[in-house]
């Protein structure tokens, strides 16, 4: 893919005597919805986290968008345009939904010394939260303190927080996990509409969100990559259905 977006090689990562990814080369193009997905252990959350930079390689290297970011810390990263959600989400729940995502804009515009100041006098920052919070559905709920959101609605609130940093690479951790069918369809449906403008990389154990909504595949097991491809070839490639059999729910890793 001579347009990758972000481009991974050789990526291995080893914990003393464990290898928890090993060899993996992984490429995702602009607005694409590239998934990993495998069993408990497969490695996934170490290859995001790789991505993200909170851990760095014992091999290989991770360019984005050009730039060889393998040894780059997090922030650094976030400012050439890539935003990660975590499984859990990460808000502070005595602020509202628009000081919520007011304060991630803030700090990534570097703000460091009124990091803690009032954002409601931040006008421009309020703007992009508020634009922010229309995209993922939550511009009726702007004022409401996110101990009164549901868990869907935190859920919509992170991603709202990754928006604002204006990212050109979503790292999405598991954004459906514990939501009901209907919750999880309506992020499914999110996600669609934000991948026209934002390429992402999704770990995601719910496997019919994960195969309505990914352009191409990647499959994890023992850290190493057993197969790449679009949907159609991840159903039908006897290695991966080997792998899982009778496994209905891969779970996080």
């Amino acid at each position: 893919m001579a347009e990758a977006l972000l481009r991974i090689c050789g990526l291995g990562k080893h914990f003393g005597g464990l290898a928890a990814n090993a060899d993996i080369d992984l490429d995702i193009g602009r607005g694409e919805i590239h998934a990993v997905i495998g069993p408990n252990g497969a490695g996934k959350t170490t290859l995001v986290a790789q991505v993200a930079g909170e851990l760095y390689p014992s091999a290989g290297n991770v360019v984005f968008d050009g730039v060889d970011i393998t040894r780059l810390p997090p922030y650094r990263r976030s400012a050439l345009g890539l935003a990660r959600t975590f499984q859990i989400t990460s808000i502070f729940k005595d602020f509202s939904a628009l000081e919520n995502v007011a304060i991630a804009a803030q700090a990534h515009a570097g703000h460091s010394y009124r990091f803690w100041g009032d954002v409601a006098q931040e006008e421009t920052l309020n703007a992009f939260a508020r634009d922010a919070l229309d995209r993922v559905g939550l511009a009726g709920r702007l004022g409401v303190p996110s101990m009164h959101l549901s868990h869907g609605e935190h859920r919509q609130l992170e991603i709202a927080m990754a928006l604002v940093t204006r990212p050109k690479l979503l790292l999405l951790d598991e954004p459906t996990s514990g939501m009901g069918p209907d919750e999880s369809q309506r992020m499914a449906g999110l996600l669609k509409v934000l991948k026209t403008q934002h390429a992402m990389l999704l770990i995601e154990h719910d496997m019919d969100v994960v195969f309505s909504i990914a352009d191409r595949i990647t499959v994890l097991v023992n850290g190493r990559v057993i197969a790449s491809g679009n949907p159609a070839e991840i159903q039908a490639d006897e290695t991966v259905r080997e792998a899982y059999l009778g496994d209905a729910a891969l779970g996080p890793g």
